[in-house]
C-alpha cells in the first residue's frame, strides 16, 4: 500500500508511454503561445491614445512709447534795423555862366579865414571869426580851458640836522620857566627834547627823549615850542628839519 501511495504505480506508466513527453511539450508550447501572444495581439491592435500637446501662444508685450521730441528753440527776434547817420557833405555850388557880361567885376564872397575876417595874420583856411592865430581847423573858439587845478607838490620829508647840514640860525629863543614848586622841591636834572621845525621855521612838534620830572619836562616843552628858526633851503626848496635840544635845570 505504501508503494501505491508513493507513486510506484505511476512511474511505470510514464516510462511506458513515450508519447506523453511529446504531448506535454506541445501542450506547454501552446499554453505559452496563448498566454504571450494574446496580450501582444491586443496591444498592437488597440494602441493607447497619446494626449495631444497643447501650445499656448502669448503675444509679445507692446513696445514703450517713443520719447517726446526736444523742445523747439524759441524763434530769434529779428534785430532792429539800425540807422547809421551818414555825414552830411556840402555839395559844391554849381557854377553858373552869366548870360550877359557885367559892367564891373566884383570879388567873390568867400567864407574867409580867421585872418581875413578878424584881420589877424596867421589864420587857418576855413576858420571862424574870433579864432586864435595859428589855431587848428575845427578847434574850439577861445581854446580849451582846463578847470582842473594842478596837483599839489608832494610833501618833503624832514631831514635831520648834522653832518653837512648845519643848524639854521635861531631867531627867537625862550628859556623854560623854573617853577617855584620845582625849586622848593630841589628838582634838578637834564631834559633832552627832539623838535620838528617846519618850512616856515616854526616848531611843529616836540618829543621828550629823556625825561626828568613832569614839572621840568612840561616847562622845557612849552619853552621849545616858542622858538623860531630861519627856514632851511636845500636845492632851492624849503625843507623841514629835525634837531635835538637839551635843557639843564639846576637849583644854584
Amino acid at each position: 500500500m505504501f508503494d501505491l501511495i508513493t507513486g510506484t504505480l505511476e512511474r511505470p506508466l510514464r516510462e511506458r508511454a513515450p508519447g506523453s513527453k511529446v504531448a506535454s511539450i506541445v501542450l506547454h508550447v501552446v499554453v505559452l503561445t496563448l498566454v504571450v501572444g494574446i496580450p501582444l495581439l491586443r496591444v498592437t491592435n488597440t494602441l493607447p491614445d497619446m494626449p495631444s500637446i497643447m501650445a499656448f501662444a502669448v503675444a509679445p508685450p507692446a513696445p514703450p512709447p517713443p520719447p517726446p521730441p526736444p523742445a523747439a528753440p524759441a524763434p530769434a527776434q529779428p534785430a532792429e534795423p539800425r540807422t547809421i547817420a551818414q555825414p552830411v557833405t556840402k555839395q559844391p555850388e554849381q557854377l553858373a555862366v552869366p548870360l550877359e557880361t557885367p559892367a564891373e567885376l566884383k570879388p567873390e564872397a568867400t567864407t574867409g579865414t580867421a585872418s581875413a575876417v578878424a584881420g589877424i595874420e596867421g589864420g587857418v583856411a576855413g576858420g571862424v571869426e574870433g579864432g586864435v592865430a595859428g589855431g587848428v581847423l575845427g578847434g574850439i573858439v577861445g581854446g580849451i580851458v582846463s578847470s582842473v587845478p594842478p596837483p599839489p607838490p608832494a610833501p618833503v620829508a624832514p631831514v635831520r640836522i648834522g653832518g653837512q647840514i648845519n643848524t639854521p640860525a635861531l631867531l627867537h629863543r625862550v628859556e623854560p620857566v623854573y617853577a617855584e614848586v620845582a625849586a622848593a622841591a630841589h628838582l634838578a636834572g637834564t631834559v633832552i627834547l627832539e623838535a620838528v621845525v617846519g618850512t616856515d621855521g616854526r616848531v611843529e612838534s616836540v618829543m621828550v627823549l629823556r625825561a626828568r620830572h613832569t614839572l621840568l619836562d612840561n616847562a622845557a616843552v612849552a619853552a621849545l615850542k616858542q622858538w623860531r628858526y630861519t627856514p632851511l633851503v636845500l636845492n632851492g626848496i624849503r625843507t623841514p628839519f629835525v634837531l635835538t635840544v637839551t635843557f639843564t635845570f639846576s637849583t644854584r
